[in-house]
């Protein structure tokens, strides 16, 4: 499995209809067939503390079968290129943190017994 991340910080000027067209596309991704899972979220209401970090607006955490998935999601995916081209002047910020889980758990993130 492999776990790309991606955090966004949106521009502070866009219309409504900007937010609310980035809002879809983003969802979309995390529809793609291929991925094991998709999630998209924006800040959870936890407690403000000094590690976390709340100045997000969205973030999508993509979860592929194999590196290979991730890698033709990055060159030769429609859905994403589709994404980058609508939404690229939307934010101000990306990071990206890109995940191999290490060996001896489940999928579920649960230690192998």
């Amino acid at each position: 499995m492999f776990i790309h991340s991606a955090i966004f910080w949106l521009r502070k000027d866009l219309t409504p209809a900007e937010r609310a067209l980035f809002d879809i596309e983003v969802r979309r991704l995390a529809q793609i067939p291929y991925l094991e899972r998709g999630y998209v979220g924006t800040p959870a209401e936890t407690q403000s503390r000094p590690v976390t970090d709340h100045s997000f607006d969205y973030a999508t955490s993509l979860h592929f079968k194999s590196l290979e998935d991730h890698e033709f999601y990055q060159t030769k995916c429609e859905d994403h290129a589709r994404f980058v081209a609508v939404c690229k002047t939307f934010w101000q910020r990306v990071v990206i943190y890109d995940m191999s889980p290490l060996a001896g758990q489940h999928n579920d993130g649960s230690p192998v017994t």
